[in-house]
């Protein structure tokens, strides 16, 4: 079986909401995955080498990731080179401003360890709505389907 991990950091709750809405998408009864939710402050190394692709979540703070998702991504990157390359990954974010920052400083990273994005970023500003959970549903539907079929 093929394994999907969802590391997030949630401070207000939005991106809380959002990674549970990918998570529906990624547990859809016709694909056949496991799934694995961890906070960026609990994940590990082991957690990224268990996994066959990554969605990262993370809120937008002061134009960046949260403190705690770079926290995650320093602690892994030195000891992860080497072993997670092309690891497919997509990314959504939980702005109050526009996103691009926390967007672009998480590429940055991905691309040195190095990561595969799979999925443009998903960026919702303010409190989700209905149609952004939709389409972080469809992120981890695509996402999870994906990596089953062996296509990323």
């Amino acid at each position: 079986m093929k394994h999907l991990l969802i590391v997030f950091h949630s401070q207000t709750g939005h991106t809380r909401s959002l990674m549970e809405a990918v998570v529906r998408g990624a547990a859809h009864p016709d694909v056949d995955i496991e799934v694995r939710v961890i906070t960026s402050l609990e994940a590990g190394l082991d957690d990224l080498l268990w996994a066959d692709g990554v969605i990262l979540g993370t809120p937008e703070n002061f134009g960046y990731m949260s403190g705690a998702m770079k926290n995650f991504l320093d602690r892994t990157y030195y000891p992860a080179q080497g072993k997670v390359e092309g690891l497919p990954f997509a990314l959504f974010v939980s702005a109050g401003n526009d996103g691009r920052g926390a967007v672009s400083s998480i590429r940055r990273i991905a691309r040195g360890y190095p990561l595969k994005e799979v999925q443009e970023p998903l960026i919702v500003r303010g409190e989700p709505q209905p149609a952004d959970l939709a389409l972080c549903e469809e992120m981890g539907l695509s996402m999870a389907a994906g990596i089953e079929a062996g296509i990323f």
